[in-house]
């Protein structure tokens, strides 16, 4: 086993590792220790995601895919002034710790058993030093595509006894827009200078991977992920961020491998009342919508637009998927292709009770401000 977990008569011990290199039979070379910089400490007790693992002890069979989106809170975002004493000042202080904080999530990532998992507010240092070597241990493979001008970024994992990964599409958004593939989108946006340029400031990026099923290469699929820009009037640039990822998703999962299906995760900072959600569930977005007049009259930008999927939110509108202390809402989505997927289960999301024991998130039992969302589906 790779794994090991310590018992509570460990805590307040130090840990120490001591490995012998050999061939098994008489080549051995010299023992090698370390030992752990700190002891073992006791965890927080119950957590919010324990009676979601009761869902999820085993791996889902060949023909399901159990998919995880996760914006795991960016330490960057965590450890700031501002944070701890106006974002989350009910958040006890050592729970904002990274150290803290990456110990909980490793503890919940393990436990979902999944074969994709969708990140977002990944610290780079974070995915190479601790989740990727941390997730290789339970079979899974990452990828990491940084956010331009920013430390953090978006995390894909794969099971690797599941999926081979094929190739790798990424994109920023505002490069997107100087690509011949998006030239209909960005002529439209030329009329508009004054959007335009605050789309080309934004540093939010697209992950798009191709994967193909190990015991049927003839499964392929398309997995995307991305975080949309946050502000809560920047419903407009929201719109145009979703149409440069739609066509960027319709040039990998339409014309370089024809008709693939698709699962986009993310944290889509949209609600399902907003333009963002319905041009994502519906296929289209009018003219006259008020989210394109989202930030006032200066930067209206009316476009009607539309993309050729059939996507559906697998695990629903939650009343919640992130909830801090001045706002709750559902932002956080995993879109599937319905022709092709289908939904076997939802993992349900933690009770009102276990988010607000500590008031709110993040807590000494939960790890982000988000709570992450959980399905299995099967192939059609």
């Amino acid at each position: 086993e790779r794994v090991f977990t310590p018992s509570n008569a460990l805590v307040g011990l130090r840990l120490k590792l001591r490995c012998t290199p050999g061939d098994g039979a008489q080549r051995y070379g010299p023992a090698r220790e370390v030992e752990s910089s700190g002891p073992v400490e006791a965890g927080p007790g119950a957590c919010t995601f324990d009676s979601r693992h009761l869902y999820t002890k085993k791996v889902c069979g060949q023909g399901s895919v159990r998919a995880v989106s996760y914006n795991i809170l960016a330490d960057t975002y965590a450890q700031t002034e501002f944070s701890r004493t106006v974002l989350y000042p009910y958040c006890a202080p050592y729970a904002l710790e990274l150290d803290y904080r990456q110990n909980l999530l490793k503890k919940e990532l393990a436990g979902y058993n999944a074969d994709l998992i969708c990140l977002q507010e990944v610290d780079k240092s974070v995915f190479v030093d601790s989740l990727a070597p941390a997730l290789d241990a339970f079979g899974l493979e990452g990828l990491f595509r940084i956010k331009e001008k920013q430390h953090e970024g978006l995390a894909t994992f794969y099971r690797r006894d599941k999926f081979s990964h094929l190739s790798q599409h990424d994109t920023a958004f505002s490069e997107a827009l100087s690509d011949p593939l998006h030239k209909e989108l960005c002529d439209k946006l030329s009329e508009y200078p004054l959007v335009k340029e605050k789309v080309l400031q934004r540093s939010s990026v697209l992950q798009i991977s191709v994967l193909q099923s190990t015991t049927d290469p003839s499964r392929k699929i398309c997995v995307a992920n991305t975080h949309l820009y946050w502000h809560p009037k920047g419903g407009n640039i929201r719109l145009i961020q979703i149409a440069v990822a739609l066509s960027h998703i319709k040039h990998v999962a339409c014309d370089l491998y024809p008709s693939i299906p698709v699962i986009f995760c993310g944290d889509f900072n949209s609600t399902p009342s907003s333009g963002t959600y319905s041009f994502i569930n519906s296929g289209g977005i009018t003219e006259d919508h008020e989210d394109w007049v989202s930030n006032g009259e200066e930067e209206r930008c009316n476009m009607a637009l539309s993309h050729p999927f059939k996507l559906l939110s697998a695990c629903g509108e939650p009343a919640y998927t992130n909830y801090v202390g001045g706002f709750h809402g559902c932002l956080d989505y995993i879109f599937i292709d319905k022709n092709a997927l289908e939904v076997e289960q939802v993992i349900p999301l933690p009770s009102h009770e276990e988010v607000t024991t500590h008031q709110a998130l993040p807590s000494v039992s939960h790890p982000s401000d988000h709570i992450a969302l959980i399905c299995d589906l099967k192939w059609k």
